[in-house]
């Protein structure tokens, strides 16, 4: 008999299993079998659960068994983000447990990652594990492609991978924009308690139980990209508040007002120049209301100022400007330009 039917029939008989049990019982290197099982559950044949030594195997209808960890490999082709969703939590019941406001944000945040790696990645492979963690959701979607900043940086025609982040986190940012509106990463972002994208060189960590956003460079850095989204299982957050909340009138139900933290353009100065203010200000003309956040900005220049609050502002009459968190000198230089868009 192949070793693969034998090995289906032994999760059949045993239900839930490790990679050991079935070396031992058919005699066979722990190595060899762990390559059958990970075709096995490529081919979604088996499913795992855990991870490392720790991690078992089951058929899909015993997935139950495992716990509160999916783990699954996809082969990106013909790949469709909502089978993957209606196989995972049929998979995943856990997820059925789950408050119907956490379950909604879940459904939408992990379609739309999945649905990045499929269409923009070019990776031919793709890897997404779901985990229940005491009180939290965590899921993750791995790609090996050429990664998310790099290809927005290219498409966009950006100097830097620090400048393609400052572009996605404007949101309305995509590399196929016939296709795609750019909401996916935004409306993701603000869905968790945690959010991180990481690619080659960065990790952007956008904490909104602290409402922080950061910018590190990775020690290590691996090909393609890595989403890692986290929230609470009890969150009182609902995605149709979140939607408004970026909606100038919730009535349109338009993507037309965005958030922008000033501090991820000072990059290593504290005096903002007229071209950081024209950075900031890039593709902002598709907004009609824009808050532009200070915080932890101990100073701007002039220029940065009068680029922002003048020159930008009388191109676009329209635009509701809105500066918060300021602090004194900051204040004054804005101030000086033009005290009502305070």
């Amino acid at each position: 008999m192949d070793i693969r039917k034998k090995i289906l029939k032994l999760a059949q008989d045993k239900r839930k299993f490790k990679t050991a049990e079935i070396a031992e019982a058919l005699n066979l290197s722990r190595q060899y079998v762990s390559r059958i099982l990970n075709g096995l559950v490529y081919k979604g044949r088996l499913i795992r659960g855990g991870s490392a030594n720790k991690a078992f195997y089951a058929l899909p209808q015993n997935a139950s068994l495992l716990g509160n960890q999916i783990k699954k490999y996809l082969k990106n082709k013909d790949l469709k983000e909502h089978e993957v969703v209606d196989e995972i939590e049929h998979q995943a019941p856990f997820l059925n447990r789950l408050k119907e406001n956490v379950k909604s944000i879940f459904t939408y945040a992990f379609s739309e990652m999945l649905n990045n790696a499929i269409e923009h990645s070019r990776s031919e492979d793709i890897e997404v594990t779901l985990t229940r963690s005491n009180n939290y959701l965590i899921f993750k979607v791995r790609d090996f492609g050429i990664g998310v900043f790099r290809n927005v940086m290219k498409k966009r025609g950006l100097t830097s991978e620090l400048e393609a982040i400052q572009d996605l986190l404007k949101g309305k940012t995509t590399t196929a924009p016939k296709a795609h509106t750019g909401e996916g990463i935004f409306f993701t972002s603000k869905a968790s308690d945690i959010f991180i994208l990481e690619s080659f060189n960065y990790r952007l960590r956008i904490d909104n139980k602290i409402k922080d956003v950061f910018v590190e460079e990775v020690k290590n850095p691996k090909k393609g990209t890595l989403v890692v989204f986290t929230i609470n299982t009890g969150s009182a957050r609902h995605l149709n508040d979140i939607f408004k909340k970026y909606q100038s009138n919730p009535e349109e139900y338009a993507f037309d007002k965005t958030e922008i933290q000033v501090k991820l353009y000072i990059m290593g100065t504290i005096y903002i120049s007229r071209s950081q203010a024209r950075r900031i200000l890039a593709g902002l003309d598709k907004f009609k209301s824009i808050v532009l956040d200070f915080d932890k900005v101990p100073t701007v220049g002039q220029a940065f100022a009068d680029e922002i609050f003048r020159v930008f502002q009388s191109k676009y009459p329209e635009i509701k400007l809105t500066a918060r968190n300021m602090n004194e000198a900051v204040t004054f230089m804005v101030g000086r330009v033009d005290k009502h868009n305070l």
